[in-house]
């Protein structure tokens, strides 16, 4: 874990298991680190990064007050559900388009230990885009050795299938991404007003 937190911090990026798939990652507010995240995978510039966090307090440094997606957040996190909402201006426009981002926090020891540790990390499946996501090290190793520093190796990560994507900018929660939860249960949660 010590080398991994010694790559962050010098700007590297590093892949470890989340409780859906392997994901890459690199510190949220460090815009050129972000940008090798891009780089990395070939993703296309357009297509934001979701930045991962130990659970909603930390939530906080990088994205506005929702009150729909703290509550969102009190019922399914840590767990397989990515909040979309609005970024402060302090999170790097290397992160993508627009003013928003998505956020989660990931049900894995391995995960949480590391966010503890570093804060918010900007992100996204450890695979070159286009291809199927990692559960394991050696998939990652596959799709992006050469291109990452570190790879914690957790295992075979038990989801298996990315996040359900819930944009909470509006006033009712609109599915983006099916995922392991469903739209059902995320309507059962949403918020009313009092």
């Amino acid at each position: 874990m010590q080398t991994a937190l010694g790559v962050l911090r010098a700007g590297g990026l590093i892949a470890f298991p989340t409780d859906t798939v392997y994901g890459v990652g690199a510190p949220a507010f460090d815009g050129e680190a972000i940008k090798r995240i891009f780089r990395a995978k070939g993703r296309p510039a357009e297509k934001s990064i979701p930045i991962l966090v130990a659970g909603w307090k930390d939530a906080g440094a990088v994205v506005t007050p929702n009150r729909f997606a703290e509550e969102l957040a009190s019922v399914f996190w840590p767990g397989p559900v990515t909040l979309v909402v609005r970024r402060k201006e302090t999170v790097p426009q290397a992160i993508g388009p627009g003013d928003t981002v998505g956020v989660r926090a990931p049900d894995h020891p391995v995960a949480l230990e590391l966010l503890h540790s570093t804060g918010p990390l900007a992100t996204t499946s450890a695979n070159r885009s286009g291809e199927a996501s990692s559960r394991t090290a050696a998939e990652v190793a596959s799709s992006l050795g050469g291109r990452i520093a570190i790879i914690l190796d957790g295992g075979v990560c038990p989801g298996g299938s990315p996040s359900t994507v819930i944009d909470c900018t509006g006033p009712e929660p609109v599915l983006l991404r099916q995922g392991p939860i469903s739209i059902k249960n995320v309507l059962a949660a949403w918020p009313r007003s009092h």
